[in-house]
């Protein structure tokens, strides 16, 4: 029984100083191989302890864009995504002839899309968010994550979009019209490719038909069916157009 529990007290002890092994005396590449099986390991509190090191002591050494980035990585993972960016921010600022350099731009954007709140809270992250993919677009527009990107974007660009929306909405409720046709107009004009501009527009012509305000409304009507002919609304506007010709 006492054997049984020296060997696990043994096996309890060699296990815990895995990670801390002693890198001291070995090469840069030794020690980013055992950094990267920390990682692969998914160790990534240990792996950030022997990442850090690598790019203090070598700066100038072929392996430091790949501690940086992967120091970067270990952060992201361990939902440090304002730590992750500031190491991803790094490498591309410091290390720009480096192959990682499209990944780490496109890791900083993913950084600050996992940031982005609720439409309803402060939109700081999305919009950083959308500027670092939209970097990540136009200066990479052939790598193969590109795709992605757009599609972060385009997703980030409706939850602001929305947002405006919501409030033009709250103030038409509340019957503070000239703030709706305001916000509306932004949703218009700021964000015309996302899905709610279209209804912004709809909804800014009804408006302005309620008002009285009919000059206004035709030129709208002419922006709504030049920019949206295949919307379910198109057939309204159509209508309203008619109706407010008519009444001369």
């Amino acid at each position: 029984m006492k054997k049984l529990a020296l060997l696990l007290l043994f096996s309890f002890i060699l296990f815990g100083c895995a990670g801390s092994l002693d890198t001291s005396n070995m090469s840069p590449e030794d020690r980013l191989a055992h950094a990267m099986k920390l990682y692969n390991d998914e160790s990534y509190e240990d792996a950030i302890k022997e990442f850090e090191p690598l790019v203090m002591q070598f700066p100038g050494h072929a392996i430091v864009d790949q501690a940086q980035y992967y120091l970067g990585m270990s952060r992201f993972n361990r939902k440090e995504y304002i730590l992750a960016a500031y190491e991803f921010s790094k490498l591309i600022n410091n290390m720009a002839a480096s192959k990682l350099l499209p990944d780490a731009q496109f890791m900083l954007g993913e950084c600050y899309y996992q940031l982005s709140p609720d439409f309803s809270l402060d939109q700081k992250y999305t919009k950083k968010s959308i500027q670092e993919f939209q970097s990540f677009v136009d200066f990479f527009p052939n790598h193969e994550r590109t795709k992605t990107a757009e599609a972060k974007i385009s997703e980030l660009n409706d939850k602001l979009a929305y947002k405006e929306y919501n409030s033009a909405y709250i103030y038409e409720r509340l019957e503070y019209y000239n703030a709706a046709l305001y916000y509306y107009n932004n949703v218009v004009e700021t964000y015309h490719d996302s899905k709610y501009a279209s209804l912004a527009l709809f909804n800014r012509i009804n408006i302005l038909v309620m008002k009285s305000r009919n000059a206004e409304a035709l030129k709208e009507i002419a922006k709504y069916m030049d920019r949206y002919p295949d919307t379910a609304d198109y057939p309204k506007v159509a209508e309203i157009k008619k109706s407010l010709e008519k009444a001369g």
